[in-house]
């Protein structure tokens, strides 16, 4: 008995490209779409990365407002969120005169293309600091009279908390954090409504 063997042979076919592959000439024309359709776009993504600085800055702002209301209440110690337009910085630390030190005060910098504004409308003067005795100097609170939003354990704002703070992009574009409608919290916004 003999069994056939031909209908099971692959056929050759001579100059065929095998299937499933791309040609050199296909690889270059979808690089050069590609380049075009980057080129065309790329302005555009950069004002949407740099906007997402300006965005993620005032939502962190935010947070720190929530875990200061928060930490306030939780702890019933007053915190105070300070904000230094000169330098840069802002952070949070418990009110003066609870405790020596915070242990979770926190220390923020802003990126380098924004800056940020506060916004006064009951400009408190500031107290001079009392004299030690003997002449001592001890430490020097230098947030002391920087401008600060007061939560109360209570869960309130104090009301010479400052009404708003404002952060710029060096190209113009800005975000407003506002005490909201209630006067209970912030909230981020587009334009300077108080």
């Amino acid at each position: 008995m003999m069994i056939s063997r031909i209908g099971n042979r692959k056929s050759k076919r001579w100059g065929a490209a095998p299937a499933g592959g791309f040609s050199l000439i296909e690889l270059l024309l979808v690089m050069a779409l590609l380049s075009i359709v980057i080129s065309i776009t790329l302005p555009s993504l950069s004002n949407f990365f740099r906007g997402r600085t300006l965005d993620a800055e005032a939502r962190r702002l935010l947070s720190l407002t929530r875990y200061g209301q928060s930490r306030a209440v939780s702890e019933g110690i007053p915190m105070v969120l300070w904000v230094d337009p000169e330098n840069r910085t802002y952070g949070l630390e418990q009110e003066r005169g609870w405790d020596d030190t915070d242990a979770k005060s926190v220390n923020l910098k802003l990126d380098d293309n924004l800056k940020v504004e506060v916004i006064r409308t009951n400009v408190v003067k500031p107290l001079l600091a009392m004299a030690s005795p003997m002449g001592s100097t001890g430490n020097v609170d230098t947030k002391q009279n920087l401008p600060t939003i007061r939560f109360l354990p209570d869960g309130s704002i104090a009301e010479s908390s400052l009404p708003g703070i404002h952060l710029l992009e060096k190209d113009g574009a800005s975000l407003w954090l506002s005490r909201s409608q209630n006067r209970m919290s912030y909230e981020i916004r587009t334009t300077s409504n108080q």
